[in-house]
């Protein structure tokens, strides 16, 4: 099986010569280069910077926004983060879930309150769909305490620390790819295509 469609996730601030920025952009031309697709929020910051990486990798790219009418603290759709397929969500909750849909892997960046919000549903859902799970790829060492404090400190299961991968170099992050990949195709190959409204909430 191929991931095909990787999602981004991280910081709406953010130019060149930042380092999340910076990653997201080096990644997204990795990821381009491979020939799968490139999704994101179609915000600035990481957002932008996965739009143009890919470009730069000449792949294809996905971004999914929303306008806010209400939502004054949120940034909405960068003019300048040009994507060669757009959705148009109608709220915060609705485009998340849409990335969490189109997207078979995430790639979550250093971020704030939004960026937690969609590592905390990706995450979630994961254990939820355990074994069937889209992988997620944790980009810095950061993460690493990040991580320890939920071990130590929550109530989290076992296995949901296998759903996720902490990598700090684009390379790392393919190869976490390729590796779930073989994973997904050695436990699913005879599997039968899944029906019914869960389905886009993990791999079948």
């Amino acid at each position: 099986m191929r991931l095909n469609t990787i999602a981004f996730f991280g910081c709406a601030d953010g130019h060149p010569g930042q380092d999340h920025f910076d990653a997201a952009r080096a990644v997204a031309t990795e990821i381009a280069k491979s020939g799968r697709t490139v999704l994101n929020g179609g915000g600035p910051g990481v957002m932008l910077a996965a739009t143009v990486g890919a470009k730069e990798g000449h792949g294809k790219t996905q971004v999914v926004y929303y306008k806010p009418e209400m939502a004054t603290m949120f940034e909405g759709q960068a003019a300048v983060n040009h994507a060669d397929i757009a959705f148009e969500e109608s709220n915060y909750v609705e485009r998340t879930k849409k990335l969490l849909e189109l997207g078979d892997a995430y790639i979550i960046f250093n971020g704030g309150t939004g960026t937690i919000s969609e590592f905390a549903m990706a995450w979630g859902v994961a254990r939820l769909y355990f074994g069937h799970h889209k992988p997620l790829i944790l980009y810095g060492d950061f993460w690493h305490d990040i991580m320890n404090t939920f071990k130590h400190t929550m109530l989290v299961r076992p296995e949901e620390y296998q759903v996720f991968k902490i990598v700090n170099t684009p390379e790392q992050a393919m190869e976490h790819i390729h590796h779930y990949e073989h994973v997904v195709a050695a436990q699913h190959h005879d599997k039968e295509k899944c029906v019914g409204k869960e389905c886009y909430l993990f791999l079948s």
